[in-house]
């Protein structure tokens, strides 16, 4: 009998996906706050796994920006302090704007069909009563994404996409702060005045709006 016969393939990796994907869940939820230590043998119980494979997760997570490990401190959710912020938002806001000014060169004044779907998707999500905030930070992210790829360069889209993870973060910390309506409002308004003015300080005011709430 073959050595392979009545073997099924180990899903050992894939339990370390699933962790990762519950954890990361968690944080974007704001189940688990910024600056919550991750106690390795708490969690390790509470999701029935090996430390080994917990750390595996952990590292995952941490990869993304979403996770900070220091060696025998252990892990915690990352934190987006004012030395972390205004860099970031310096940086969104050079690319995001300038991908929004090709948008509106290239489609006329307007912006794609792509950003329209985005904002209903937000929008759809946001007044969904059985959404969770993780939910609603990945169609954010969708439609900000939609709207730096409407630009159509590479380049910019690249550099934003590296972005992500503290964006995500920033948005986990935002979450007790803005309610879903004020969410939907303040991107609907965006789009409307994007392409009513082509005023490309709408766009800068948005993403402040957005980061002087976290200040305050």
């Amino acid at each position: 009998m073959s050595i392979h016969s009545g073997t099924t393939p180990l899903k050992r990796q894939s339990v370390i996906d699933e962790l990762a994907s519950t954890i990361r869940s968690r944080i974007l939820s704001g189940d688990l706050a910024p600056g919550t230590p991750l106690r390795e043998a708490t969690l390790a119980e509470a999701y029935q796994v090996s430390r080994h494979t917990l750390r595996a997760a952990l590292r995952q997570v941490a990869n993304e920006g979403l996770i900070r490990i220091v060696p025998d401190r252990g892990a915690t959710v990352a934190q987006l302090g004012e030395t972390d912020l205004t860099p970031l938002f310096e940086l969104r806001a050079a690319l995001e704007v300038e991908a929004c000014r090709l948008a509106l060169d290239k489609n006329g004044g307007t912006l794609p069909d792509g950003v329209h779907e985005s904002l209903s998707g937000l929008v759809r999500v946001c007044r969904a009563k059985t959404s969770e905030w993780s939910e609603i930070a990945e169609a954010h992210a969708d439609f900000h994404e939609s709207l730096v790829r409407a630009g159509q360069s590479p380049r910019i889209e690249e550099a934003y996409l590296r972005l992500s993870a503290e964006l995500n973060l920033f948005l986990a910390q935002l979450r007790p702060i803005w309610t879903r309506s004020r969410m939907i409002d303040h991107h609907r308004t965006l789009v409307s005045d994007l392409e009513s003015t082509g005023d490309l300080d709408v766009l800068r005011r948005h993403l402040s709006d957005g980061l002087e709430s976290v200040r305050a």
